[in-house]
């Protein structure tokens, strides 16, 4: 019979927290339940940040391929579904990276007038230009100033899923 006076029980973990050191061990099932938990709210997350369901459908596959590949460095310092958000996050923004650079170097033939218009805005010299100088910069510095510039993220948004970039207010 347990009294008032017996001694505390041990901390119990939270069934994520069970989960996520099964599937660390290799358990798959409980990576599929970690999966069944929060697909859902990637998907959205996915869904709100690119605005196609096809898009983000296959984004939230990569997701979670990327979480399988890396459930090992999870530590425990967040919530798992905090880590999740920011693997999305990158995933999204690395995918959106991909597509600009990409439809940067090709412009439709069949279409002379969207040639044109692409070389009143900029030359691909120009392009290349801005791709080696972004090259140039620290890494921590191109991804602020591609998720500011490019991507149009406040700073604070930025640092709250960089991690390590402090935000100065003036």
């Amino acid at each position: 019979m347990l009294t008032a006076m017996s001694s505390p029980e041990p901390r119990t973990v939270g069934a994520t927290e069970a989960l996520v050191h099964r599937a660390q061990a290799g358990d798959r099932a409980a990576f599929e339940q970690l999966y069944r938990r929060h697909v859902g709210r990637v998907h959205a997350q996915c869904l709100r940040m690119v605005g196609d369901p096809i898009a983000a459908e296959e984004l939230t596959q990569e997701v979670f391929v990327r979480a399988w590949r890396r459930l090992g460095s999870f530590r425990g310092d967040s919530a798992f579904g905090t880590w999740l958000h920011s693997l999305a996050v990158r995933e999204v923004l690395g995918d959106r990276r991909s597509n600009l650079r990409r439809l940067a170097r090709v412009v439709p033939v069949e279409d002379p007038e969207a040639l044109s218009a692409a070389g009143r805005r900029s030359s691909p010299a120009t392009a290349l230009d801005l791709e080696r100088c972004l090259g140039t910069l620290p890494e921590r510095a191109r991804k602020v100033f591609v998720l500011h510039d490019v991507e149009g993220f406040r700073h604070a948004e930025i640092a709250s899923f960089s991690g390590n970039i402090r935000v100065i207010q003036p």
